[in-house]
This record gives structure tokens, sequence and C-alpha cells, in this order.
């Protein structure tokens, strides 16, 4: 048996929260592969609303193990406090939640120097979480990986040789205080002592389960617009949210990925800066944010809003390798008389055969719309494809047919229930 990924196919908030908690039900082990606190993913279960940023919703289900992959980054705290709430909610996660050794940790200076970067003039739209700063580190050879909280002496070296380059940095560039040595020392050493349960040697761990024929869901966050090579850059997240990220975030290798599924939204959202062709800037963008509820789960931010781009998931389809489709708040499009689809790009009076990945031309671009029935009727009851109006089989039909898509998953509210299969 091979796994399975489950990627974002726009620019992420695509409901992948909900969608994760729902495949969960078929799948023994879910793995998030990539990100870190930036990403909330929001399951409603009944009365009660989950708002999870590092471990995967699959640890909703009690007979599901969640995996942190190596090519994600860790805020102590936030998975912590994360812990703590599931607890408090009767959930338990001893035994079913493991940790890769070589996951990086984000560190305080890694916040810092995020909030700081995001008051300058070019700002990029970052959540201030320190997950860039740390993916630097990374790349620099200069992180610190949970590995590192073994080795006591090991650990103190790292994190001072880091600080003290930081603090030159913070003080005569920045002209801040910079950080104590000693207080961060003693909060990640507290923190070592309550991980370590979890610390797990994560690729021998799954390719092993894969061998003895287990069910393995693998779960980026953000998504593909916001990959650092292959989306909106420099506007994009600080790692590979799209499916070639699975690999590298888990040690799983390409070749026992058995099927990738993609989520898209039935509209089209983004949040921070960088360009978004199909924006709606007025009464009809504010009207989808109302309805949509389209607020960061992560930070609260609203969300800017827009009509589906099908030559963009087009786009995303090529690049993840998608074979099947979840399309997400189709009931936020019931209050509205016209739903416009843009099907292609024109520049300078031309019709684009290739998405732009540079942010100078996609910022030009001239959406090319066709402009569909609304069906003004409340589907969040619908149980079966067949219950849904024919109009909106219409716009399924017409979205699947310009991305190139095949939608197996509808969903019509946030309710577990209120999911359709196809």
């Amino acid at each position: 048996m091979g796994a399975t990924v489950l990627v974002g196919s726009q620019w992420g908030d695509e409901g992948k929260g909900k969608i994760v908690d729902i495949l969960s039900e078929k799948f023994e082990i879910v793995v998030r592969y990539q990100g870190g606190a930036n990403a909330g993913h929001t399951v409603i279960i009944g009365d009660k609303q989950f708002i999870l940023h590092l471990i995967p919703s699959g640890i909703l289900r009690e007979n599901v193990t969640c995996v942190i992959g190596n090519g994600v980054v860790i805020d102590p705290q936030a998975l912590l406090d994360e812990i703590s709430i599931l607890e408090n909610n009767g959930i338990s996660v001893d035994g079913r939640l493991f940790i890769s050794q070589n996951a990086h940790l984000i560190m305080p200076y890694h916040k810092l120097l995020d909030s700081i970067g995001e008051s300058g003039e070019q700002k990029i739209g970052t959540t201030g979480r320190g997950i860039g700063p740390c993916y630097i580190d990374k790349f620099g050879r200069r992180g610190i990986r949970i590995v590192d909280l073994l080795n006591r002496d090991e650990l103190e070296r790292k994190i001072r040789f880091n600080l003290k380059e930081k603090n030159e940095l913070l003080q005569k560039v920045y002209h801040h205080e910079g950080l104590d040595v000693e207080e961060i020392l003693k909060e990640y050493l507290e923190f070592d002592k309550t991980i370590d349960k979890y610390i797990k040697d994560v690729p021998t761990f799954l390719n092993y389960s894969l061998d003895e024929g287990k069910s393995v869901l693998l779960e980026g966050a953000q998504g593909t617009l916001l990959d650092v090579d292959h989306g909106t850059y420099p506007f994009v997240t600080s790692s590979s949210p799209t499916s070639g990220g699975a690999c590298t975030g888990t040690g799983i290798p390409p070749n026992r990925i058995e099927s990738v599924i993609g989520i898209v939204k039935a509209y089209t959202t983004r949040v921070g800066n960088g360009p978004f062709p199909t924006e709606l800037n007025e009464e009809e963008g504010e009207k989808l944010r109302t309805i949509g509820a389209e607020y960061g789960a992560t930070t609260g931010r609203p969300r800017r809003c827009g009509w589906f781009d099908a030559f963009l998931v087009a786009y995303s389809k090529m690049i993840n390798g998608i074979d099947s489709v979840a399309i997400t708040k189709l009931d936020v499009l019931s209050h509205f008389d016209k739903i416009k689809v843009c099907v292609a790009y024109e520049l300078n009076g031309k019709r684009l055969k290739h998405f732009p990945t540079s942010v100078e031309q996609l910022s030009k671009v001239t959406p090319v719309y066709e402009t569909l029935d609304g069906w003004k009727e409340n589907i969040s009851d619908c149980k079966t494809y067949d219950d849904l109006p024919s109009k909106t089989k219409d716009y399924l039909n017409f979205i699947s047919e310009q991305s190139g898509i095949k939608i197996d998953i509808i969903s019509v509210g946030a309710e577990r229930q209120q999911t359709i299969f196809c």
C-alpha cells in the first residue's frame, strides 16, 4: 500500500483541516510534512471548534496515529499549548503523537527577527511566527533540531553560538537590546523534559508502517501558490507545500506515493501580500468574506477574496500531479445571483498559454471570465450529489472541465456530516 498526499491547491486556507479530519477515518497514520504554527487547520465537531497549528487534525480520531515530520519547524510553546488544549478536551495524544528527531526548532530570536522584518518597508505578509528565519538557519546549516535536545552540552554550545551572532545583528542593525542566553537555555531544557516521549525516527517508522500495509495520509500546510519554488515568489512561505515536499518532509520516497488529493475552495482567497488576479475589492469581495467567515485561523486577519480561478487550479494540478479534488465552501456561493469563473489570463492583449509565476507579470494580467447562473438555494443539507440543484452541478462541471480536475468530495458546510462523496 502506498501513501496518499493531500495538498492545498490555491493560496492556502482551502479547508484542509476538515478534509483531513474526514479522510482520517480511513487512515491509520496522518503526517504533517512542512510549515509550522503559521498554518491553522479548523475542524468543527458538534458544538466544539478545534484549531490545530502543528498537530495533524487526524488526532481527533481516536484510532489514528499522528506524526510531525522533519520538514516542519516547531515552536515548543505552540506545540505544548496544542497538546494541552486537546487533553483538556478529553483527547489524549500519548502513544498517538510522534515528532521527527530531525525537525528544526523555532527559537525566540527567529520570532523577533520575523516581526522586525515585517515592520520594514518590504512586507511579505508573514504571520510573524518565526517560520522564515528558522528555515534560513536550517538551510544555513546552523539550525537547532529536536535531536539536539538530547545532548545538553551540544544544545548549549549551539544556542550560545547562534545567539552571539543574532544579538550582534539585533543590537548593531536593529538597535534592540538583544536576548538572554540563560533564559533561552532554561526554556528549551524544560521543553526537552516534556517532549522526549514523542521523539521518533520518523522515516524508519513510516516506511516500516507502509511495509506492514498500514494506510498513511501526508498532509501539507498552506497552498501550492505559496510554495517557495513554484508559488508567487517572493510572496510565498518558506517551505514546499506541494506534493514534492511530502517526500523531503517525511523521508517517504516518491515511489511510495500512491495518489495525490487536491483541496480546492469553490472561490479563491489569499492572506498576506502579493498578486491576486481574481480579487474582488468592493461589495462582492466583502460579501464573500462575511458569508464565508474568511478570517485567518492563525492570525485572525481578513482574507482577500475573489472568484474561482480555473487557470490557477490547472497549474496547481500540473505541479502536484493531482488525481482527484475535494471542493470546499460550495455553500457560500448559494448567496449569489451570478458567479464568475476565471478561465484564462490576458497580458498586453494576448491570452497566456501558461501560468506566470513572475509577480511582475501576474500583477498585470487581466482575468478572462465566464459568468454562470447562481442557484440561490440552501445546499447545506444535501447528502448526495443528486440532491444538489442543477445549477450547482453546472458550476461543478464547468470548473472541473476548465481546470482539468476530477471532483470526488464536496463540502457543503463546516460540519463533518456536511460532506458529499461522489
